[in-house]
């Protein structure tokens, strides 16, 4: 068998992790009050005081820059992809500088372009949802341009319209949020190339560092300070 036992547990924790994560704070009741759950109700807010507005041009700008984002992550997912194949290429030449560094990687080649196709596998994954995030980010600013104008703004149709707006904001938004936690997975997947019990280590670690990110950070208290004052 190219993996062992100890291999095996390790990517099987990886996998828990991932999914444990995700249904974490997107699934429930404890996600909706997570830094991501907070900031999909400012989405709702933002369009719903944008209806008020008569000059969007701060609307559109922000959505740009949301849009631009996700294109920056995209294509830094197809050079990660690139890098990663590139790895799988040269294998023989890899394999022999990391025998020569001090902490000494062993292993079979046929193990080593597993991991490496299974690293690309994650980048593949995080570029597909960061290219989807770009393409609803345009869907909400096409959206945005066909808000009703400010005399119609209580009109129940408009608010309908600029909950669809941030609806579409929000999908963007979450599928962004999964590309990104691509990448910081994949932080927690090159444990592997040194040993599983690394693995394990890295990816327990990475896991920590994102809960403590959504649930007790700087950002986090930022927002619900944010969320509070809109609330009065």
């Amino acid at each position: 068998m190219i993996f062992s036992k100890l291999d095996l547990a390790a990517i099987a924790f990886f996998l828990v992790a991932w999914v444990g994560y995700v249904l974490l704070v997107e699934g429930n009741r404890l996600g909706r009050r997570s830094l991501n759950g907070i900031m999909h109700e400012f989405r709702r807010r933002w369009m719903e005081r944008m209806l008020a507005r008569d000059v969007r041009i701060i609307d559109t700008q922000i959505m740009a820059s949301l849009q631009n984002g996700s294109a920056f992550f995209a294509s830094t997912s197809l050079l990660a992809v690139g890098g990663s194949l590139t790895l799988l290429r040269a294998a023989d030449d890899v394999l022999r500088v990391f025998g020569d560094l001090p902490f000494g990687i062993e292993t079979q080649r046929g193990l080593w372009e597993m991991k490496v196709i299974g690293l690309a596998v994650i980048f593949v994954y995080a570029f597909f949802k960061f290219a989807w995030s770009y393409r609803l980010f345009n869907y909400a600013a096409i959206l945005l341009g066909a808000t009703p104008p400010v005399e119609a703004a209580d009109d129940p149709a408009a608010l309908m319209h600029a909950h669809s707006v941030a609806g579409m904001t929000t999908a963007a938004g979450r599928h962004f949020n999964r590309g990104q936690r691509a990448f910081f997975f994949a932080l927690g997947y090159l444990g592997w190339f040194w040993s599983p019990t690394v693995f394990i280590l890295s990816t327990f670690a990475v896991l920590v560092v994102m809960a403590l990110r959504q649930f007790r950070s700087d950002g986090m208290r930022a927002a619900l300070s944010a969320s509070d004052a809109g609330a009065t």
